[in-house]
C-alpha cells in the first residue's frame, strides 16, 4: 500500500494514457522561472557556493562526494517546492527553497537508492542504467509531493514513465542541451538553465501526475 496515496488512485494513474509535450513543458518552465528569477538564480548560486565550500573543506574527492550526497536531495527538492507553489499560483519566499529538509530522510533515500541502482545499471550494461536514469525522473517529485516512500516513488516513476520512455528520453536530452548551453555562457547561464530545467520537470509532473491545489 502506498503511503498517503490510495491504490485506486494509483491504478487510475498508471492506466491513463498521456503524451509528453516537451515544448509545452519548457515554455511552462520558463514562465515559472520568470515569476521568481532572483530567487531561483540566487538559490542556484548558493547551491554552487555550498559545493565549492565542501570541495575546499574536503580532503579528497570521495569525502566531497560523501558530504554532498547528504545535502543534494533536499536542496534539489527546493527547486521543485518553489516551482510547485508557483504553478499553484501561490506566493513564495526564499525560505521555501530549504523546505526539502523538512522531509529529509525520504528525499535522501530516494536520491541515494536511485543513484545506486542507476550506477549499478551503468556498470553492468549501459542500457539498463540509461533506462533507469530516465525512468526515475519523477521519483523525487513523487516522494516530495505525494509523501510516498522512496521505493514506492521510484517504482511508480519507473512504471509511469516507461509508458512513454522514448519521449521522456527526448525531454531529458533537451534539458541536457539547455544546461550545456548554460555552461557555454561562461557557466553564468547555469543560473538560469538549472532552475529552468527543474521548473520544466515540475510542469511535466503537474501535467501527467497532477498537482492538487489543496496540497
Amino acid at each position: 500500500m502506498m503511503k498517503s496515496y490510495g491504490s485506486t488512485e494509483l491504478e487510475g494513474l498508471l492506466q491513463k494514457s498521456y503524451t509528453v509535450k516537451i515544448s509545452e513543458y519548457i515554455n511552462s518552465g520558463w514562465k515559472t522561472f520568470k515569476k521568481n528569477p532572483v530567487g531561483f538564480a540566487g538559490f542556484t548560486l548558493l547551491f554552487f557556493l555550498v559545493n565549492v565550500a565542501i570541495a575546499k573543506v574536503s580532503q579528497s574527492v570521495t569525502l566531497e562526494g560523501f558530504i554532498s550526497l547528504f545535502i543534494s536531495a533536499p536542496l534539489n527538492a527546493g527547486f521543485l517546492i518553489v516551482a510547485f507553489k508557483l504553478l499553484k499560483k501561490r506566493a513564495t519566499t526564499f525560505g521555501d527553497f530549504f523546505k526539502g529538509f523538512n522531509n529529509y530522510l525520504p528525499l535522501f533515500l530516494v536520491s541515494l537508492v536511485s543513484n545506486l541502482v542507476i550506477g549499478i545499471g551503468l556498470l553492468l550494461l549501459l542500457v539498463p542504467g540509461l533506462y533507469l536514469a530516465v525512468a526515475y525522473i519523477f521519483a523525487l517529485p513523487l516522494v516530495l509531493e505525494k509523501k510516498m516512500s522512496f521505493w514506492d516513488g521510484m517504482e511508480l516513476s519507473r512504471k509511469l514513465i516507461s509508458k512513454q520512455w522514448f519521449s521522456f528520453l527526448g525531454f531529458a536530452l533537451v534539458l541536457i542541451l539547455l544546461n550545456l548551453a548554460g555552461v557555454l555562457l561562461l557557466g553564468v547561464g547555469l543560473l538560469v538553465t538549472i532552475p529552468l530545467s527543474a521548473c520544466a520537470i515540475a510542469a511535466a509532473y503537474a501535467d501527467i501526475v497532477g498537482l492538487p491545489a489543496s496540497s
